[in-house]
């Protein structure tokens, strides 16, 4: 792991995402910083990994950026770029995925919103053809 990998963020990388691995294209690391009240976690994209396309019942997501460039989605509308400082407010029931630009290092720390009954599905990969369109 280069030394990018260690700074692209100020909170910890943690371990490689294995627990949803089958849910994301490349590599990605989730660290844990919350699980009481808030979930809230650190999750990094290794250039050109981005989440499947998938979907927050009840609660909805934020989104803080802490690090490099990438990208979030809402179905039906463009990608919007992301840096360091963005926020970005996830609506419950919105189909949307996130993820790093091709050539950068990206985090977030992930907040769930809390709400009775919150779930989350998983839907299918972002195809290629649309990913490869982005800068």
């Amino acid at each position: 792991m280069n030394m990018e990998a260690r700074e692209v963020s100020v909170f910890p990388l943690g371990e490689k995402n294995e627990a949803y691995a089958q849910y994301f294209s490349g590599q990605s690391y989730l660290q844990m910083l919350s699980t009481q009240g808030v979930a809230i976690a650190n999750v990094t994209f290794e250039p050109g990994c981005r989440n499947n396309w998938h979907i927050h019942h009840k609660g909805g997501q934020i989104l803080l950026v802490t690090g490099g460039r990438g990208y979030y989605q809402a179905w039906g509308e463009p990608a919007r770029e992301l840096h360091p400082g963005d926020v970005v407010h996830i609506p419950p029931e919105t189909k949307h995925w996130h993820g790093a630009a091709p050539d950068s290092w990206f985090s977030h720390l992930a907040v769930a919103v809390p709400a009775e009954g919150a779930a989350n599905e998983w839907l299918e990969a972002v195809a290629d053809k649309e990913y490869a369109v982005l800068k």
